[in-house]
C-alpha cells in the first residue's frame, strides 16, 4: 500500500480486554491476540503510525469489583494493572512477529515498561514503533475509553478506532433485538442525546470538543483494520462533528 493511498497516517486503536478472551470466560486467547497483532503489524509495516489502548476486563474490571463492595479506588487500581498485563502480552505478540513495540504506562512500573511521556510516545510513533498505552489515564473513575480519547488527542492521532464485537453502532442491542438498525454515520451530539452505547460520555465529549473522528468497527472481521486505514468508507460507523454529513 503506497503511502499516498493511506487515509490515515496516525491512528489510535481501542481494544477491549474482553476482545482478547475469544470464546473463553477469562484471560487471553493466544490465537486471538496473535491474529490482532498480525493485523496491527501489517498496518504498521505500511507506514501507519499505530497507538493502542487495551482495556483489562478480561482479567479485572474495576467498576464491577466496586459494585461487589470493594473500594472503588482500589478496584480501579487493580483494573489498571490488568491493562498493563494485556499490554505486555500484546507487545510480546507483536515482537514475535518482528514488529517493534513499546508499552507506556500511566502508572509507574518501571521494571516492566516505560512511563508514559507524551513527547517520547510521539517519537516512538515517528520511528515506526507500535505504542501500547497501559493503565488507562492513571486515575480512578476514568474508563479506558476515556484513556483512548485522551491519548489519541495528546499524540495527534488522525482517528480513534473503537474495536468491538459488532460491525458498528446500532439503535439497540443487535443480539437481543434483531430489528435493531446499524448507523453508518452519527454526530457526537446525536450519540450523546440518544444515549447510544458507543463510549462513555466523557470520552465522547473529549472527542467532540477536540474534533477527533471516531470509527466503530468489528475487530473479529479479518482485514477491517487495513481497509479502514486505506479507505474506511462503508466500514462500521463513523462518528464526528458533522464534517461527513
Amino acid at each position: 500500500m503506497p503511502e499516498s493511498d493511506l487515509r490515515y497516517r496516525r491512528i489510535m486503536l481501542k481494544l477491549s480486554g474482553e476482545a482478547l478472551m475469544g470464546d473463553a470466560d477469562y484471560g487471553i486467547d493466544p490465537q486471538i491476540i496473535s491474529r490482532l497483532a498480525r493485523e496491527i503489524r501489517d498496518v504498521s509495516a505500511r507506514g501507519v503510525e499505530v497507538g493502542v489502548v487495551i482495556g483489562g476486563g478480561n482479567i479485572f474490571r474495576g467498576a464491577g469489583l466496586a459494585d461487589s463492595g470493594m473500594d472503588r479506588v482500589t478496584a480501579d487500581h487493580m483494573g489498571m494493572l490488568a491493562t498493563v498485563m494485556n499490554a505486555l502480552a500484546m507487545q510480546d505478540a507483536l515482537e514475535r512477529l518482528g514488529s517493534f513495540a513499546r508499552v507506556m504506562s500511566a502508572i509507574r512500573v518501571n521494571e516492566v515498561c516505560e512511563d508514559y511521556i507524551r513527547r517520547r510516545a510521539v517519537r516512538h510513533l515517528e520511528k515506526g514503533r507500535v505504542v501500547i498505552f497501559a493503565a488507562g489515564t492513571g486515575n480512578p473513575f476514568f474508563t479506558t475509553d476515556s484513556a483512548a480519547s485522551l491519548r489519541a488527542i495528546e499524540v495527534g492521532a488522525d482517528v480513534l478506532l473503537k474495536a468491538t464485537k459488532v460491525d458498528g453502532v446500532y439503535s439497540d442491542d443487535p443480539v437481543s433485538n434483531p430489528a435493531a438498525s446499524r448507523y453508518e454515520y452519527l454526530t457526537y451530539d446525536e450519540v450523546l442525546t440518544q444515549k447510544l452505547d458507543v463510549m462513555d460520555a466523557t470520552a465522547v465529549v473529549m472527542c467532540r470538543d477536540n474534533n477527533l473522528p471516531l470509527r466503530v468497527f468489528n475487530v473479529f472481521e479479518p482485514g477491517q483494520l487495513a481497509a479502514i486505514v486505506q479507505d474506511g468508507t462503508g466500514i462500521g460507523t463513523l462518528v464526528d462533528n458533522g464534517e461527513a454529513a
